[in-house]
């Protein structure tokens, strides 16, 4: 006998890159040595002044007891400070800014607080598939809502109007966009907000990726009026070399605000102070900290074309974010026959672009997070093993 899993797993399959870790892990354990292209995971260290401050943090006072739902007050001011200089947006650290255990839980977090039962949601194809699977969870419906290359990666509003959106609570819009790089514009976050005051819609932005070969950040908040209808997610994870610390935000209207860490304060205890203390010194780095991480991502990048030519991959080499998003060639049924190949052959794995919607089928995705030897290594690789 066994207890059946609830219905809300029901469309809800294990993570993509989950299984594929066990696959590759399997193949090591083997003594295959596999070159792992496909994970956006930071490979480079935090900056020293943080590490620092966390260990400083481990002896301040009461820093190993349980912390306050909303985070430190140094942290929201942090946060505050780095959002009024890098995107020119006020944000009041009291009420208008929530720390979140990572930008994903904040995935979660908003879907569980604003939908209810067979409420909508537009979630983008190509896109990050937790939009989904969160939508799910929280017993939502996603409407799926094409981004196609020739219009820049970019909703269609036109084509958005046209559907029935009385069910539709929130969008879920990314950008830059992960994962073809796309950046955002200034006409674009107008008509997101534009499109979600006319229709009612929270427009939730994911923006963990503007820092990264972007000489521009942007923030959908930075629309006059943005913060009556939309909520911007952010992250220290690929900014500041910081994954596995778990440090992301929400900022909003601060009823919004309100409403999610209703939902939070049940699902954690606070975050580790020191951590908190850390992400504070982080926002406080200089530009040069961007500037040297980017010189690092910019050499990377240049490889991972030589990589795509190679395969006779396509590019667009303006895109930013931390993957180079690349068009197959036509022998190749999609990105997945091309992944597969390479994986099997060359022991190389770059991720298939079908994982993210059926607009990214034709299309597969590197990550930067490499050293360029093993760039270079995969490199020699293909040439020799891939027919």
């Amino acid at each position: 006998m066994r207890i059946k899993p609830s219905n809300r797993l029901g469309e809800v399959k294990e993570y993509y890159f989950s299984r594929k870790l066990r696959e590759i892990a399997a193949m090591r354990n083997k003594g295959i040595d596999v070159i792992n292209l496909g994970i956006g995971s930071p490979d480079l260290p935090a900056s020293e002044a943080v590490v620092e401050a966390l260990k400083a943090g481990c002896s301040t006072e009461k820093a190993h007891q349980y912390q306050g739902y909303a985070g430190i007050p140094a942290l929201k001011t942090g946060f505050s400070n780095w959002y009024n200089k890098y995107y020119q947006v006020e944000l009041n650290p009291t009420n208008e800014i929530l720390p979140l255990i990572g930008s994903k839980e904040g995935i979660m977090h908003i879907s569980m607080a604003f939908l209810n039962e067979g409420d909508q949601v537009l979630v983008p194809n190509p896109g990050y598939p937790t939009y989904s699977s969160a939508t799910h969870l929280a017993g939502g419906e996603s409407v799926y809502y094409f981004l196609k290359e020739e219009n820049d990666w970019q909703p269609d509003f036109e084509a958005l109007e046209q559907l029935d959106l009385t069910k539709v609570k929130i969008m879920w819009v990314n950008y830059p966009h992960m994962p073809t790089g796309a950046n955002a514009t200034m006409d674009l976050f107008e008509k997101l907000v534009a499109f979600g005051r006319k229709h009612e819609i929270l427009i939730c932005n994911d923006n963990p990726y503007s820092f990264i070969l972007n000489d521009k950040p942007m923030s959908i908040l930075s629309v006059e009026g943005a913060k009556d209808i939309a909520l911007e997610l952010n992250s220290l994870s690929k900014s500041h070399n910081m994954a596995g610390w778990r440090m992301g935000m929400v900022a909003g209207h601060s009823d919004y605000i309100q409403t999610i860490l209703r939902f939070k304060s049940n699902m954690d205890s606070g975050m580790f102070k020191p951590i908190q203390l850390a992400a504070t010194e982080a926002l406080a780095l200089p530009q040069s900290w961007y500037d040297e991480l980017n010189a690092i991502y910019k050499k990377r990048q240049k490889v991972v074309y030589e990589l795509y030519d190679l395969l006779g991959c396509t590019y667009d080499d303006s895109r930013g974010g931390m993957f180079v998003w690349g068009k197959v060639p036509a022998q190749y049924e999609n990105g997945y026959a091309l992944s597969d190949q390479l994986l099997e052959k060359s022991h190389v794995f770059i991720t298939p672009g079908g994982i993210f919607g059926s607009q990214g089928e034709g299309y597969i995705r590197a990550s930067l997070c490499s050293e360029i030897s093993i760039f270079e290594t995969a490199i020699e690789r293909i040439k020799s093993r891939f027919k």
